[in-house]
């Protein structure tokens, strides 16, 4: 999966999010965002591992 999918994916999961709850609003997704860079930059310094190699991991799983 490349990084345009996996835009296209995250996408589609605010959506739904945005459908299924409607007082989900882009300032919320934004921060559940800027929350997962946050998450990547931890595991980054903590294991010394590339953000893409970081991000292939979590797509395997």
């Amino acid at each position: 999966m490349n990084s345009d999918q996996l835009e296209g994916k995250w996408k589609q999961i605010k959506g739904k999010f945005k459908q299924k709850y409607g007082d989900v609003t882009d300032n919320d997704v934004t921060f559940a965002e800027g929350k997962f860079d946050e998450m990547l930059g931890k595991l980054q310094e903590k294991t010394g591992k590339k953000k893409e190699e970081i991000k292939r991991e979590i797509e395997e799983w």
